[in-house]
């Protein structure tokens, strides 16, 4: 997805929090988000998913989204299974559907055992458990998480770690603020500082190493939504080369060995080290 001059305000004469904003997202990219505290991150990440609208500039190519709020809000009246079942439903699932997918969701984050209690009685960790569920079980293209880990005890941030990850290599962009700098450090792909309205790179990018990837396909093999969106050189017939960053190429043959019919890999190297 894109951002092209995105700026945000809120209120016709309010400060603004945002002001030119140009992001490319990737396809398959784990972004990180970081700033001090009111430098406008939650606003950038709540632009990013949908959940308000910018006042200048244009957010495209979002796809299906899902987000995770900072705070959760527990005085809903109904049960977690109700809630997940009703927010499948708004996803787009049907009833039989939510009520799987919550159920399913409810075991993985360990909190199966409490998944038909009331959400006013259920503890923090708890509610951000039901509130992390409803945004994996949509399996959007788009997973926006603002403080998610917060609340959660040890065991259940490692299983936070691994559902993300699944979801990055399954082709779909993740965003996320976290407090922790060391977070996800071995599978991030891009860190952006939000700082006086700005947003920038945070570190040099890590993508000055590429990886070619040499791949013979079919007629029409199914390459639309690869991991990282990687860069295609056309060879002879019948052969592609993939120019892909280092930070993707794990996932980006993951997907090609296991999810394109008719592509077979013939080689990997770095870029400047094969022909």
């Amino acid at each position: 997805m894109r951002l092209a001059g995105v700026g945000k305000r809120y209120g016709v004469r309010g400060a603004w929090v945002l002001r030119g904003v140009d992001l490319h997202l990737p396809r398959g990219g784990l972004v990180r988000v970081e700033g001090e505290n009111g430098s406008g991150k939650s606003t950038l990440l709540r632009v990013v998913a949908g959940v308000c609208e910018p006042t200048t500039g244009r957010v495209t190519d979002r796809g299906s989204a899902a987000y995770v709020p900072e705070r959760f809000p527990p005085d809903l009246p109904m049960t977690a299974l109700r809630y997940l079942t009703h927010l499948g439903r708004l996803h787009g699932l049907t009833g039989r559907e939510s009520a799987k997918r919550a159920k399913a969701w409810a075991e993985r984050l360990d909190f199966g055992d409490k998944v038909r209690e009331p959400l006013r009685g259920l503890s923090k960790g708890t509610c951000q458990k039901v509130a992390l569920a409803q945004a994996f079980m949509a399996e959007p293209d788009l997973l926006v998480l603002d403080e998610a880990w917060t609340g959660l005890d040890a065991g259940s941030r490692r299983v936070l770690d691994g559902c993300v990850v699944d979801r990055v290599e399954s082709g779909a962009t993740v965003v996320f603020v976290d407090h922790g700098p060391g977070h996800l450090a071995d599978e991030v792909t891009d860190t952006y500082r939000v700082e006086d309205g700005a947003v920038a790179p945070a570190v040099p990018a890590v993508n000055a190493t590429r990886v070619v990837i040499d791949i013979e396909t079919g007629p029409r093999p199914l390459l639309d939504r690869l991991p990282g969106s990687p860069v295609r050189e056309e060879g002879r017939p019948g052969v592609l080369r993939l120019h892909s960053t280092t930070a993707h190429s794990d996932a980006l043959l993951r997907h090609l060995l296991t999810a394109v019919p008719g592509v077979s890999v013939r080689a990997v190297h770095r870029e400047g080290d094969g022909a």
